[in-house]
Order: structure tokens, then C-alpha cells, then sequence
């Protein structure tokens, strides 16, 4: 069976996640990803309101008309988690393919919503769910199945998807770390990928996550970043003043530890932002967490403005609020609190706490800096890096490369230089570049069985 792999999306930057594989006749799609960072740079951009090829052109979706190059049907579009760099670009390129956008519970309602929040396109492909350790088969051929691998990411049931050929498994490895003790959910499942690798052909191909392969040791631990958030928060317990908190929106292990440790110190956690509300009331209605019944979630800027009005009203050493603006976007809550442009007032010594690290590019170094130099022209005091990383570190990287064993590895989430480290760790096993490491561009093709 031809085995063919286009790199669509990804390979060139962090950010608009997509690949496509080929087995066969039957064509699976991974990831449909938006790059914020090229979104950003320009003022005021909606891209709800702007054509997938001036997004292409601008590079912030993937620019996908190298699958017209593929020759087979798409069976499935499978994204592997709800974060923006891989599902954002469904709502402007799913409906080109007739064919099932297939996911986990949580990820398949991040999914459905974005595309009712932007109907431009007419997006109407079925949504189907699929949870982690569980198998479908793909196309007609009876040969080709895709399964899930429960995986441990900064966003909940995240997963790796497996394709299964007769030529051996194609392993899509965005984006995960190793964690065997997370805050919420169940641990990455490496005893399936010790399996796979080991099992019938083994793995044909790795497609891996090189977000930080250049970074030495083993990612920690969610656990451990809740300890830290843990031992800041309450090192906090006797002041008298504002506390505000910031992480993902998205990371819902640290929004339910930001929820607790206010709980803990005396203070009522309130949820503020657009996302925040999404991803928050999202998991909450799910069932994948259970929120205190007076927890409070508003994201419109008006709901905001009076919960802001309320705190500064009852006393701010009552409220522990939780709000978007991490990477110091414009439009975020963060930022505009540090522009002085809400009701809530920032005094001398004031704790502004960010549960998240800069995520390393230009645009979000740039705005992140000077939302922090605003913040302490306020007075405030700020408490940085609260955080683990949700992709794996170079050990992390090793572990994998041992339980899978691949013939084939194609880096992938990076740069080039961001790849260099995952290209001299599998070279350090045996592997070689142009022989079985294919370091690609995004719009290539790899043949990998003729």
C-alpha cells in the first residue's frame, strides 16, 4: 500500500497545525490550525470576517491546495485537541472536504462552536466523537483504522491519533507531555505506545511535537505547577489588597487550582473573559470538572465592567478574579486592566499573578513585556512563570523514540531551529537525516512506500 505525507501546516513555525496522510486510496487529515501570531500583527483584524485565501495569504491558516496533489478521498479531518493552533482553521477550510471531522468529547464542542460562531463558509461536515483508547476503521478497504491514545497536553482529553496500515502505524504525536500524575483526567497511555511499537509492522512513521526538544531534562508534572501555584497563593493569605490571576484559558487542571487556592485563602474566584467563560462553562458542562455553584463566569465586556464595578465596591481583598491576557494581548482583560481602561484599580503592591510562560515568538514576547511594564507602573507586583510546560523536554522526546522504535520520523512545531535538538537527539540513535529524519516544509510531500 502507498504511503504518501503531505506537511501542510506547522512545519515552519508553532502554529497552523495540518498534515495529511495517505494510505492508499483513503486521505486522513490531522489538525486544522490558525497561527494567532501572524493574526496579531495586524490591527484589528477579524478574521471572522476575512476569506481563507487572504488568511492563507497572510499566513495564518494553512495554506492547503497542496492536497489537490494527494490522490485519494479524505475519509476523516482529525483534530487532536481544542487549542487554537489546531482547530482553527476548521470553520475556514473543513467544508472544502467531504468527509467527518472526528474527535474527543470536549474537542468536538470547541469545534462545534467555533464553526456556529462563523457560519461564512457553510461548514457542515458531521462531527463525530471518538474518545481515547478507542478504534475506527477508515474508508472501504478494511485495512486502514484509526485509533486514539489518551495523552496528557495544558488542554483536557487531548489525544494521539494512530493511523494503522498494512505497512505499519503512522503516529501523529502533537501535542503532549509525559504526565503520570495530571490534576485532572487519566495519565498519558504509554503502555498502548509501547504496543504499537511492537506490534504487527511497528510504527512506520513518528510525526512529533518539537515545540521543546531544544530544552534539556523531563517536562514536570502538572501536579507540580499546582504545588507552586499553591505555595504563591498562599504565601498571599495575610495581604489586604488586590490579588488577580492569569493562565490559559483553556488550561482547566489551572483553572481549577486557581478556583481552589482563592477558595483556600479567603477569597471568591470569579472567571472574566470571553474564552475564559468558553472553555470554563464548556468542560463544566461536560462533566470534566465540577465548579463551586457560586462560581462566577462572564465574558461579555459589559458583564465584566460590573463584576469589576462589584469587587472594587465589596473590597478587593474579598475576590481572587482569574482573567485572559497571559501573552499580553491587546484585547484582552490583563491588558486592559493595565491600561487603566476597566473599574478595577491596581494599587501600590497589588499581586498580579501569571500562571503561564511567554509562548516563545516575537509578537507574544513583544506585548507580554509591555503589559508587564504597564502592570508596574501601577504598582502592581508581579509573580511570573507559575508554570509547566505542555510539551515534551528532550528526555520526554528520548522516552518516546524507545517505546515506539519508528522506520521514519518527520519533526514537526518548530522551526528549523526550533527542530535542531529533535534532529541531533534521533541521530544520537541511529537515525539519519534524508535517510529515515525527514525535515520538511510546510506544502511538501514525503513518499514513504511506493
Amino acid at each position: 500500500m502507498e504511503i504518501e505525507i503531505a506537511t501542510i501546516g506547522g512545519y515552519e513555525e508553532v502554529g497552523r497545525q495540518m498534515t495529511a496522510v495517505r494510505a492508499g486510496n483513503d486521505v486522513v487529515i490531522f489538525d486544522m490550525g490558525l497561527n494567532l501570531s501572524q493574526v496579531l500583527i495586524h490591527d484589528n483584524v477579524e478574521t471572522e470576517r476575512m476569506h481563507s485565501l487572504d488568511l492563507i495569504d497572510m499566513g495564518a491558516i494553512p495554506d492547503d491546495r497542496i492536497m489537490s496533489d494527494l490522490e485519494g478521498d479524505v475519509q476523516a479531518i482529525v483534530p487532536t485537541h481544542g487549542h487554537l493552533d489546531h482547530i482553527g482553521a476548521i470553520s475556514k477550510l473543513a467544508h472544502r472536504y467531504d468527509a467527518p471531522i472526528v474527535a474527543t468529547p470536549f474537542t468536538i464542542e470547541l469545534v462545534k462552536q467555533q464553526i456556529e460562531g462563523e457560519q461564512k463558509f457553510g461548514v457542515e461536515n458531521d462531527l463525530v466523537k471518538m474518545d481515547a483508547g478507542e478504534t475506527m476503521s477508515i474508508g472501504d478497504s478494511g485495512t486502514v483504522d484509526l485509533e486514539f491514545v489518551n495523552v496528557t497536553h495544558s488542554i483536557i482529553d487531548a489525544i494521539n491519533p494512530v493511523l494503522h496500515t498494512p505497512e505499519g502505524a503512522v503516529v501523529y504525536g502533537l501535542d503532549k507531555r509525559m504526565d503520570h500524575s495530571p490534576v485532572l483526567g487519566d495519565p498519558i497511555d504509554m503502555e498502548r505506545f509501547r504496543e504499537i511499537g511492537r506490534e504487527g509492522e511497528g510504527v512506520l512513521c513518528y510525526i512529533e511535537d518539537c515545540t521543546n526538544a531544544n530544552k534539556k531534562g523531563r517536562t514536570p508534572s502538572e501536579s507540580v505547577a499546582r504545588e507552586h501555584l499553591k505555595d504563591v497563593l498562599y504565601s498571599m493569605e495575610d495581604y489586604d489588597g488586590g490579588i488577580v490571576a492569569t493562565t490559559f484559558s483553556s488550561h482547566i487542571s489551572r483553572v481549577t487550582s486557581l478556583v481552589e487556592f482563592a477558595k483556600d485563602i479567603g477569597r471568591q474566584p470569579v472567571l472574566l473573559g470571553r474564552s475564559m467563560e468558553k472553555y470554563s462553562g464548556t468542560a463544566e458542562r461536560l462533566d470534566f470538572v465540577d465548579f463551586p455553584d457560586d462560581l462566577g463566569m462572564f465574558g461579555h465586556r459589559k458583564s465584566v465592567d460590573r463584576t469589576f464595578k462589584r469587587i472594587m465596591n465589596e473590597g478587593k481583598e474579598n475576590y481572587l478574579p482569574v482573567v485572559t491576557g497571559h501573552q499580553g494581548e491587546p484585547r484582552a482583560m490583563l491588558t486592559r486592566m493595565a491600561r487603566g481602561e476597566t473599574p478595577y484599580e491596581l494599587d501600590d503592591g497589588d499581586k498580579v499573578v501569571f500562571s503561564a510562560r511567554v509562548i516563545p515568538e516575537p509578537t507574544n514576547e513583544g506585548q507580554r513585556y509591555q503589559a508587564e511594564k504597564l502592570l508596574g507602573m501601577q504598582g502592581a507586583r508581579v509573580y511570573d512563570d507559575i508554570h509547566v510546560s505542555g510539551h515534551l523536554n528532550q528526555e520526554g522526546h528520548y522516552e518516546m523514540l524507545d517505546a515506539l522504535q519508528p522506520q521514519n520520523i518527520i519533526p514537526a512545531h518548530q522551526d528549523l531551529k526550533g527542530l535542531s535538538g529533535y534532529v541531533n537527539l534521533c541521530e544520537s540513535e541511529g537515525y539519519q537525516m534524508g535517510r529515515d529524519i525527514h525535515v520538511s516544509r510546510n506544502g511538501n510531500l514525503i513518499q514513504l512506500v511506493d
